[in-house]
This record gives C-alpha cells, structure tokens and sequence, in this order.
C-alpha cells in the first residue's frame, strides 16, 4: 500500500531529492571504504537490522521502544564514532587548495624533487634513517607545530644535516609546506591506524608515513635506518623498495609536474573524483 503510493506521488522533483541523497550516503562511502570504519558500520548495520527484525516478529514492545529511541540519537553517536572521517571528509571540502592552487610553481617543484631525491640517495647510501613529508592541499600546520620550526628553502645538504644521526633533528620529521619550504623539523606525526599492515615488520618512522597518508593527501619520504631502503607513502599505501630513479617518477607523478591553479573548476571536480576514487580501489585490493 504505502509502496504503491509513492509509486503514485512520484514526481521530477522526488526523482531530483532521492537522487541527491543517494549522491550524499555515496560520497561519503568513499571515506571509510577501506578503513576499519567499514567493519565498524557492518556490525552496526547487522545488529541494528537483527533488533528490528526480532522486535517485528515477535511483536517486543519494549525492545521496539528501545530501538526507536536510539535511532533518536544516532546522529549524535556516528558523528562521535567516525569523528576522523567526517573531520577528513569537511577538511577537503573546505581546503582552500581545492579551489585556489597552494603549491609551488612546477619549475621550483622539479628542484624540490630533485633535491630530495639527491638527499634520500645520500642517506640511503650511509644508512641514515630520514622521513620527509610533502604537504599538498590538506593543511599540516598542526603537525608542524609539534616541532621545530625552519621556514627555509628545501637543499639536499640542509636535508642531510637535518637527518644526521648525532643532531637533535634527525628523529622526527621534516615538512615541507605548501610554499616549498622546510617548514619544520622533529616534528611529531599519527601513526598508522591501521590494525593489519601488508609488512608486520614495519619501524616508527614508515608508521608514521603511513600515518600521515591516511589523515592528510601528502606524500611521504621514508629511509629506512636498518636496510637504507627508500619507501614513500601516498593515501594510506606503501610503496616500498625504491631507487631514485623510481623515487623520481613517482614524485613527479605525484607532486608534479601540472600546476593545480591552472586547471578549471570543473576539471579540480573531475580529478577529486578520479582521486578518490583510485584510493578506494587501492583500499579494496
């Protein structure tokens, strides 16, 4: 009956609304497809769907009183619950990055990834554990303020100062800001939250990488200190194992060479979708 009558009442403008909110629960799937939030809305669904089937067919008054009033508060409860997602999901919304490009200019970008490729090649060589973390459009400053402030510009041999095992620097993070220029050093990052990684074995600092992937988009250079391997970090993925040719590639694929200022509107709309959805792919695999 109530089927039949929204059959009925079905008009271009509740086409219009259902599609928007099927817009609205897809979006905001993207954030948590991948994560341990999924697991998390899973089991809510399943219990939630189990209490209103059994309260249904065995007509439980109290269980069904129960179950009305915390679909009451369930606003409130999933925005305790997945607080870091839908604080990841308001902070793309509103980086002023999006709209208005934050990176250096490609000719000064190309020097930053040469440098740092030249510095992780050194330190890879000596075995000097070293992280350095590239901001793109998601803010870092919260991070940065965790430690030592620089504000100069990026050189292999500031790099390899920075990372030299008897400095006060070396265990920490260095963080390049939007502008291109080390912003900080010994600063603190998250660590990976994830429960499971693809390598048990990983140290602090690729946690911290990882860490950092998962709540911001900037990308991670890691050396490891006991194998003077290069990794880097990008959307809660590892790329472990690199050389510096490799290491170069993927820096210039993913922090260079098109400047985001230049492109229109609709083609930063265009590449956000492709983004996420690359990074749900590469959560799913």
């Amino acid at each position: 009956m109530e089927l039949q009558w929204a059959l009925n009442n079905l008009n271009v403008s509740a086409i219009i609304d259902i599609l928007l909110v099927a817009l609205l629960f897809f979006a905001a799937s993207f954030f948590i497809r991948g994560t341990q939030s999924i697991a998390l809305v899973r089991g809510m669904a399943l219990v939630i769907g189990a209490m209103i089937l059994i309260s249904n067919l065995f007509n439980l008054m109290a269980l069904r009183w129960l179950l009305n009033n915390i679909l009451t508060i369930l606003p409130i409860v999933i925005a305790i619950i997945f607080q870091p997602e839908l604080r990841r999901l308001f902070e793309r919304l509103g980086r002023a990055g999006f709209f208005v490009g934050r990176q250096p200019h490609e000719t000064f970008r190309a020097k930053i990834i040469d440098d740092i490729c030249q510095a992780a090649e050194r330190l890879s060589e000596r075995r000097h554990g070293a992280l350095i973390v590239l901001e793109r459009n998601s803010s870092l400053e919260e991070y940065i303020r965790t430690g030592v402030r620089m504000d100069c510009e990026v050189s292999p041999q500031l790099l390899l100062t920075v990372f030299w095992p008897k400095t006060e620097l070396h265990d920490g993070a260095a963080i390049i800001d939007g502008t291109g220029r080390i912003a900080s050093a010994a600063s603190v990052l998250p660590l990976s939250s994830a429960r499971t990684l693809a390598t048990p074995k990983l140290g602090t600092r690729h946690r911290a990488a990882l860490g950092m992937s998962e709540v911001s988009d900037a990308i991670c250079v890691v050396v490891s200190e006991e194998t003077g391997r290069i990794s880097i970090t990008n959307g809660g993925r590892l790329i472990p194992r690199l050389d510096a040719k490799r290491l170069r590639t993927i820096l210039n694929a993913f922090y260079g060479p098109e400047r985001p200022q230049d492109r229109s509107l609709l083609e930063r709309v265009r590449l956000l979708v492709r983004d996420l959805l690359r990074q749900v792919r590469e959560g799913q695999e």
